[in-house]
């Protein structure tokens, strides 16, 4: 497994200029939200843009995977809508070409997913009509990223209609467990859902995780800690990843420490490399 870091947790500065400053730290993976700073799938100068990320992220020796949950994007006043939840069918349309977008942006920079999750049942329709409204957006999202060769890694989010494994799993039946579909895994999440113990929890993925976030959270509580300053136990979730075969970026995700990215990204590296030294596979 590899350091990673992620751009939702960079503030105050163009994150191309964090790239070179995190492979210094050790940093080998950067997960990349789509967003207005970093790369704007809408944007006229997306191929250029993208063009200079590949570039710096080269120089870097860094790989990458892409994140679609920035938080206004989409709608400049309602966090991370629309979804493809959403009661409106232009918002799910809208959505669903975002993830194509993102696809594209990932088939360009060689990512390794492009990441995603439900969203919020934000109206009164009956859980039955939610799952069809995801199954519906998730189909043509799949077509697009296997006809691009792009792995989609789908993420359980505390508070959304998929929050946990066991969810997740049954989405993936309802979807036929197409081959490009896969896990992404927040250690965080899986404590504050009380998936314990992680390695029971994650065996019956081994193979399928694409991508990690990692931070600290307590039971219950969905806030991003720090790592070491919460209730997770980082050795067990490293071993458990590693026993799952994941050999992929381990991508920091702390927003609300962007402020002080620089230091939260030397913190973080100081917690983890120590696990990663103790014999969990690189």
């Amino acid at each position: 497994m590899r350091l990673g870091f992620s751009t939702n947790s960079i503030a105050d500065v163009d994150p191309l200029a964090a790239v070179p400053l995190l492979r210094e730290l050790g940093y080998e993976s950067l997960a990349i939200t789509l967003d207005h700073h970093t790369i704007d799938p809408f944007a006229a100068d997306r191929a250029a843009r993208t063009s200079q990320w590949k570039t710096v992220l080269a120089a870097a020796g860094m790989g990458c995977v892409i994140e679609t949950g920035a938080r206004h994007l989409l709608d400049p006043t309602v966090k991370h809508e629309p979804t493809l939840l959403s009661a409106d069918s232009a918002g799910r349309a809208r959505r669903i070409d975002f993830s194509r977008r993102a696809i594209d942006v990932a088939a360009d920079l060689g990512a390794g997913c492009v990441s995603l999750w439900s969203g919020i049942g934000r109206d009164a329709a009956p859980l039955d009509v939610l799952w069809t409204r995801l199954v519906d957006g998730m189909a043509p999202i799949l077509d697009h990223a296997a006809a691009a060769g792009v792995v989609v890694a789908f993420e359980p989010e505390p508070g959304m209609v998929i929050d946990t494994l066991a969810r997740t799993e049954s989405l993936f039946a309802r979807l036929g467990r197409p081959p490009h579909l896969r896990l992404t895994v927040d250690i965080g999440h899986m404590e504050c859902m009380g998936e314990w113990p992680y390695a029971a929890h994650l065996a019956a993925w081994s193979g399928q995780i694409a991508n990690v976030h990692v931070d600290d959270m307590l039971a219950c509580r969905h806030e991003h800690l720090p790592l070491g300053t919460g209730d997770v136990d980082g050795a067990a979730a490293i071993t458990a990843l590693a026993a799952a075969g994941y050999r992929g970026g381990l991508h920091v995700e702390l927003p609300r420490q962007a402020h002080r990215w620089l230091e939260t990204a030397r913190e973080s590296a100081r917690y983890l490399v120590p696990f990663l030294s103790a014999g969990a596979p690189a």
